[in-house]
């Protein structure tokens, strides 16, 4: 169903205008513009929002006529809706944002397109829960039990009521996908590398060199002093290859090094 679609309830005309990396959601015809849209009597703000593709949890502050409003605010004839993106830097205190309120404690749910994507996040010790198995019900509802914040590339799931938040990937490059994931939350502050195994997302134990004897490589113990365990799939971590690789590919990201650094001897 649309919002224009039974002429005999048309209530009037609305004027919508996107800012910044919302625009992503639009045809270029609607970019950084103001958009004209008739709509149905009890229309709501997050319907014709998401009406134009946009899901509601890429969207932080609505005004409506210069006021700010709630996605359940019925539109009006005539209404002037100005919809922003989630603010990183911009104070907007005063105004009532639509969305709760950010989750102190940052954890995922990735859709079972964004595997790769998982390993990194889990690299730089962020609790990313994943199965090339979830269904979209069931990352929804994890999502709403466990207060996590999902990143899928599919919109439809975003627009999911109970969920609230969320970002939508942009990229199909694993690489820029961390980007993207790191920028939008700011988490340059939060990294805590290997920490978490990779295989289980459970947070790994320090083990004594000599209890790996014997199940690591020769090579590895002779070159490695500290070793990280799995509690549950009893995985074997050091700093090896996986440790250079994601120093290397934080670098070529343009992230300031140092944040990384300031790991290496925790």
């Amino acid at each position: 169903m649309t919002i224009i679609e039974d002429q005999d309830h048309l209530m009037g005309t609305v004027f919508l205008r996107f800012y910044e990396e919302l625009n992503d959601f639009l045809p270029e015809a609607m970019q950084k513009q103001w958009i004209e849209r008739e709509f149905k009597e009890g229309t709501t703000l997050k319907a014709v929002i998401e009406e134009l593709g946009i899901p509601h949890t890429e969207v932080d502050l609505v005004l409506v006529n210069s006021d700010s409003e709630e996605f359940s605010y019925r539109l009006k004839p005539g209404d002037r809706v100005s919809i922003y993106p989630v603010f990183e830097s911009l104070d907007i205190r005063g105004f009532s944002r639509v969305r709760p309120v950010p989750l102190r404690q940052v954890m995922f749910v990735l859709d079972v397109h964004l595997g790769k994507l998982t390993k990194y996040l889990r690299i730089l010790g962020f609790d990313s829960l994943y199965s090339n198995d979830y269904t979209d019900d069931e990352i929804a509802l994890i999502s709403k039990r466990d207060h996590r914040a999902i990143l899928t590339r599919d919109r439809g799931l975003l627009k999911r009521k109970i969920i609230t938040h969320g970002y939508c990937i942009r990229s199909k490059d694993p690489d820029s996908q961390l980007k993207e994931v790191i920028s939008r939350f700011d988490l340059m502050h939060a990294f805590h590398p290997f920490t978490l195994c990779l295989v289980c997302n459970r947070v790994l134990i320090t083990v004594e060199k000599a209890a790996v004897s014997g199940i690591v490589p020769e090579r590895v113990a002779k070159y490695y002093s500290e070793f990280k365990k799995c509690p549950s799939c009893n995985k074997i971590y050091w700093k090896g290859s996986h440790w250079v690789s994601m120093e290397k590919r934080l670098k070529k990201l343009h992230f300031n090094r140092s944040k990384w650094d300031s790991h290496l001897h925790d």
